[in-house]
């Protein structure tokens, strides 16, 4: 997966106020305006990134400490979870199925929101080898992985004699347990930030 991942958190009625063929645009447009420093948006370390004009903060740009900006760790992370699932007890995976799914891992490819461009929210991913969205999760969405995450986080490191089997070694899966760990844990204070406001997320290339 040779693309980048630029995750936003979004308020959905003011995303939905602009045309559907505009709204990507609309998210890096309003964090990243035309003319501003643009050195902000990848010269610092990770975190939220929001638009330097305060009214305009309906949303906001995640920049993860545990990559470089690539969608890769991401990919490689949901595959190593769909090698590991079977080898871990059925309340931690279910837990994972529901915090993971529809961010970096599906339990049917097929059923990715992003493929529908989020139920219509964007227009759909014509050529999945060329997709204009990564991921779509709507406040409902997220709001429910909230517990999920919370009934996941306790039990992470009962997850490192799966990871030694299904992952430790092989080539596209993560290359240690514990920055594994780490980018769950950032996908689990992504999810609970956005859930805070009531707010849905978005993944671009």
């Amino acid at each position: 997966m040779g693309v980048d991942l630029t995750l936003f958190m979004a308020d959905w009625e003011r995303l939905v106020a602009f045309p559907v063929q505009r709204r990507i645009d609309a998210l890096d447009d309003t964090v990243w305006p035309s003319g501003g420093d643009q050195s902000l948006r990848w010269g610092r370390g990770g975190g939220w990134r929001w638009p330097p004009d305060q009214g305009a903060r309906w949303c906001a740009a995640y920049e993860f400490f545990t990559t470089t900006g690539s969608y890769r760790p991401h990919y490689r992370a949901g595959d190593g979870w769909a090698d590991m699932r079977p080898l871990v007890d059925a309340p931690v995976r279910e837990a994972m199925d529901a915090f993971l799914g529809g961010l970096i891992w599906d339990a049917d490819p097929i059923e990715d929101p992003a493929l529908t461009g989020g139920e219509g929210l964007f227009p759909p991913v014509a050529d999945p080898r060329r997709p204009h969205l990564l991921l779509v999760c709507s406040p409902e969405a997220v709001e429910r992985k909230v517990p999920a995450w919370k009934g996941v986080e306790p039990y992470l490191d009962v997850m490192r004699a799966p990871f030694a089997a299904e992952c430790e070694g092989w080539a596209g899966r993560p290359g240690t347990f514990e920055g594994f760990v780490a980018l769950l844990r950032e996908w689990g204070d992504v999810v609970t930030e956005a859930a805070g406001r009531g707010w849905g997320l978005v993944g671009v290339p």
